[in-house]
């Protein structure tokens, strides 16, 4: 699109209705006749289509004002998984942290990493607890899967995690998946469990990932004042370009935002899943396929499993650093790196972790799991795997990263 575009900001709301003169809109401006559905019809097909569900509920939208765990809202969320008849669901929940203040004598999320992983060991308990119990209601059960980046970004740890979440599905228990909150430093200092959802659903094929929270949606402007519009789609980027995403949800239980969810979606519609986002208030509609919340359209084919999980959810531990034509063989050519192609290193890792491939600018051009430690490397560093291999025996004749662990990075 051509010529200059009008900023937009985007506000959440608390689920509650927007003020009079609120309307919705898409990412693109629509008529009313083009919004028009038929009696009996679901405004989102697609939607009303998805077999295999990841649905994630936020922090907010399951505690109480004091930061513990609301029975009834637990057990209103329970109330419409359950009757969600044909569909395999994935309740990716948050909560773990917030359920641990209270009977930790927390009022408000704690700061340091410390207290954090405390709060998430007691409140983890309590929050699988109380899915149990309201599952229960149904005669249904539920079983825990704790996740890290770090077991999906490897191949057999990825395929244990989809085996089991497999076979939960085939002995008709809902997963309950959360981030293992006292060791998964990363997603309690800068996620939520967003991002996690919509790796999960590329983990177990989901055809739909619903994100729930105290989020009614994507706006153009401040909810509060008359005129402005929920944005009912976004057919992809273009249609949040000059968006500013504004202010998290209800504060001192949760941290994911409107930019983890806006994030989540991305990442899930580039791995062609369609992503509804909706407040919890709304879970029965947006799973339903009404027109309730954002919904966002698929931008993206479905690339291969763990290496989606190695692209958003693993932290690189290091870096080396490539010459031109090694870029140009792994970017162009899906070639494996090999060490003749390397001139630095940086950071300390060991085999077998996330590492970045970066251009002679120090640009990121693709990650990988590497095959030495970072201490081997600086006497592999422009070598012919032959070279090495006679003159430090057969271990050395491999590659540094091999294509199969790699994954090229977006410009």
């Amino acid at each position: 699109m051509s010529g200059p575009r009008a900023v937009r900001v985007a506000y959440i709301t608390d689920g509650n209705p927007v003020p009079p003169g609120t309307n919705e809109r898409r990412g693109s401006p629509v008529s009313d006749a083009d919004a028009a559905v038929r009696p009996g019809e679901p405004g989102r097909p697609e939607v009303a289509r998805a077999r295999r569900v990841v649905v994630k509920i936020g922090s907010s939208s399951l505690t109480t004002a004091a930061g513990g765990l609301d029975a009834d809202r637990v057990d209103a969320l329970v109330d419409v998984l359950v009757k969600q008849d044909g569909r395999q669901i994935v309740l990716v929940s948050s909560g773990a942290i917030a359920a641990g203040l209270a009977p930790l004598g927390l009022t408000r999320r704690p700061a340091d990493l410390a207290r954090q992983q405390a709060a998430a060991s007691v409140g983890q308990g309590l929050l699988l607890a109380r899915y149990t119990s309201s599952f229960a209601r149904y005669g249904r059960r539920v079983g825990q899967v704790l996740l890290t980046s770090d077991d999906t970004s490897r191949r057999a740890h990825y395929r244990n995690a989809y085996r089991t979440l497999d076979q939960l599905f085939a002995m008709g228990v809902f997963p309950v998946v959360n981030e293992n909150d006292t060791v998964a430093t990363d997603e309690i200092r800068f996620g939520d469990n967003d991002r996690l959802a919509a790796l999960v659903a590329h983990l177990v094929r989901a055809d739909l990932l619903v994100l729930l929270s105290d989020v009614d949606g994507l706006y153009d402007g401040d909810p509060s004042r008359p005129g402005t519009r929920r944005i009912e789609e976004v057919a992809g980027p273009g249609d949040l370009a000059g968006v500013e995403l504004g202010r998290p949800g209800r504060a001192g239980v949760g941290t994911g935002g409107m930019v983890t969810k806006v994030e989540a979606a991305s990442i899930a519609t580039g791995a062609g899943i369609p992503v509804v986002l909706a407040a919890a208030s709304q879970a029965g509609d947006a799973l339903s396929g009404a027109r309730a919340g954002t919904f966002f359209r698929p931008t993206g084919r479905r690339s291969a499993g763990r290496l989606l999980w190695l692209a958003h959810a693993s932290a690189p531990r290091g870096a080396v650093l490539l010459d031109a034509g090694a870029v140009r063989a792994i970017t162009e050519r899906g070639s494996s790196l090999l060490p003749a192609g390397i001139t630095g290193v940086e950071g300390d890792f060991a085999a077998g972790e996330p590492i970045e491939l970066r251009d002679e600018a120090g640009r990121a051009v693709a990650r990988g799991l590497v095959n030495f430690d970072a201490k081997e490397i600086p006497r592999l560093i422009g070598r012919s795997t032959h070279e090495l291999a006679r003159e430090l025996g057969p271990a050395y004749e491999r590659e540094v990263v091999h294509r199969d662990d790699l994954v090229v990075m977006r410009a």
